[in-house]
């Protein structure tokens, strides 16, 4: 049992520090990083919890050992920073079609006035 919760614990303390290089090195942006950072430390402070807490939160909540019972809330962890991006993907996929379809428009603009100063100096 001590074994799982020393690899959680490294594992999260690995998630904290790639996610912090990630940041200094602008390949995450900062309103992405804290879930991610959240979700690191909730991780750590589960791991660290004595075992009597996970077998409450397993009693309370279903699984009876405290090993599936710290599956089960590192899961939910994940799954809520994991609907947390999903929201923000879906926002920016919306902002990218309105931009596309302001720039087709601009287009269509740029296109008719060309014609129109051809018209004009033709004639």
């Amino acid at each position: 049992m001590d074994r799982l919760f020393n690899a959680l614990s490294l594992l999260s303390i690995a998630m904290i520090i790639s996610v912090l290089y990630s940041v200094r090195r602008a390949h995450i942006r900062v309103e992405y990083s804290v879930s991610w950072l959240l979700a690191a430390l909730i991780l750590l402070g589960i791991s660290r919890m004595p075992i009597a807490t996970l077998y409450l939160i397993g009693q309370y909540f279903g699984p009876t050992n405290p090993p599936a019972a710290l599956l089960m809330v590192s899961g939910c962890v994940f799954v809520v920073v994991i609907y947390l991006a999903t929201l923000r993907i879906s926002e920016l996929k919306d902002s990218n079609i309105a931009l596309a379809q302001r720039v087709a428009i601009l287009e269509y603009r740029l296109e008719s006035l060309d014609e129109k100063i051809k018209a004009s100096s033709d004639g």
